[in-house]
């Protein structure tokens, strides 16, 4: 039986992809095994979304045929997608596909004779969603869902638009007969991911988006849980918070991209909002549903960001208390817009504010975790010993316990990022 390995770099909406191609390969009757093991095909699904994506994509690319010469070497993903050219001039490298054509992965594998293939399509025309069909997920508690593919926001620090096109979604009856089947297996949560979910319908019709995929998905049995990838913050609406609080499902975890808290910034970066209209909706969450969570993404060392900038951008995290912030200093992205603003941030400032942000999240993160400590709460252990609450606190157990069961189990201590349970 031949041999096919894997390896995946970014996103959730990745791992989604590369399940379902592991699931193609395996009904072609190959035998997923480890990538850093002797295989007859290596898959790289790469990622693009800062120039250190491009970096490790190609480092793993170089490296991968040093388990079996004689191998043939797949590159897909976003960073096919946008650097085919240079791609093809890395002699490894046997099939090149993009973002839009992977379903086709065994076939070309299967009709490859030395020749390199590379069939990456202009996916700026690509307005239909790519439907994989059937399910296919690892072995593990919590299982991704696609439901939307591509981008139309256009930021400024951004490539993905790109890589990843116009937004397109899933009919909503696929979706839905992908999370039944996977009810049926004991799965008890379900992740919808996407490229922009809280674009999720808006290319179908005026009367789908998120909100009413959620209600469909709720009334499925044996799912117990629904985790929401990334949100834009201008779909929290009172309408929304007003529908989604009838779904006690859907997890009290809400991960709001925020990127800075200085609107000057956020006009530069085309964030299209302010912080006063984040702040309304950090609000309407906080008074609507219970011992919710707020995560987010803030980008330091914008172009053009000045102290006074970043000292409004602190001062507005301090106020709204993220429960985690994940703090990434910003990086030129060749391509985008951004790249080739004034006033680039010196990476030693870049370094100073980064610090300052990682302090005051880990601040929070502890606070908000220790309002738990001597409380019973409930965790869905993923494997013997770590799960996760509702509202996403990542909890240790003392004790093994049984994977993919939702336990009553009481909080200890808040150690090393951790909750500590009995």
């Amino acid at each position: 039986m031949k041999k096919v390995a894997f390896y995946t770099l970014g996103c959730k909406t990745n791992q989604y992809e590369t399940n379902h191609m592991m699931d193609l390969f395996k009904k072609a009757g190959y035998e997923v095994t480890d990538f850093e093991s002797f295989a007859d095909v290596y898959v790289v699904n790469t990622c693009t979304v800062t120039n250190m994506s491009d970096r490790k994509s190609r480092q793993v690319i170089h490296k991968t045929k040093e388990h079996n010469p004689d191998s043939i070497l797949c590159v897909v993903g976003c960073y096919a997608q946008v650097a085919k050219d240079e791609l093809q001039k890395i002699e490894d490298v046997d099939i090149i596909l993009g973002t839009n054509d992977r379903k086709e992965i065994v076939n070309k594998v299967q009709t490859f004779e030395h020749e390199k293939i590379c069939e990456v399509n202009d996916i700026m025309k690509v307005r239909q969603y790519e439907e994989w069909g059937g399910t296919a997920y690892s072995e593990r508690a919590r299982v991704e869902i696609k439901i939307q593919d591509g981008c139309d926001r256009y930021c400024t620090y951004c490539i993905i638009p790109y890589a990843r096109g116009p937004v397109r979604s899933r009919k909503m009856e696929d979706i839905y007969n992908e999370v039944l089947a996977i009810s049926k297996t004991g799965i008890q949560e379900v992740v919808f991911t996407g490229i922009h979910i809280a674009s999720y319908g808006m290319d179908l019709s005026k009367e789908i988006r998120l909100i009413d995929l959620l209600e469909k998905v709720h009334t499925i049995e044996g799912i117990e849980r629904i985790r929401l990838g990334s949100l834009e913050p201008g779909i929290i609406t009172e309408e929304f918070v007003s529908r989604l609080k009838a779904l006690p499902k859907v997890c009290n975890h809400f991960h709001l991209s925020l990127q800075s808290g200085c609107d000057e910034t956020l006009k530069r970066m085309n964030r299209r909002y302010t912080t006063s209209e984040f702040a309304k909706r950090v609000k309407l969450l906080r008074e609507n549903i219970p011992e919710v969570a707020l995560t987010t993404d803030i980008i330091v060392g914008f172009p053009g960001e000045t102290e006074e900038e970043f000292q409004k951008t602190y001062e507005f995290l301090k106020e709204i208390q993220f429960s985690k912030m994940h703090i990434f200093k910003y990086s030129p992205r060749k391509g985008t817009p951004a790249a080739t603003l004034p006033d680039q941030v010196d990476g030693n400032i870049k370094e100073e504010r980064s610090h300052l942000l990682i302090v005051l999240s880990d601040e929070n993160e502890k606070k908000f975790a220790s309002q738990y400590i001597g409380k019973e709460i409930a965790v869905l252990f993923e494997n013997e010993t770590e799960g996760h609450t509702s509202n996403y606190l990542k909890c240790v157990s003392r004790k093994a316990r049984q994977a993919n069961i939702i336990e009553n189990v009481r909080a200890l201590e808040f150690e090393n990022g951790n909750l500590i349970v009995e």
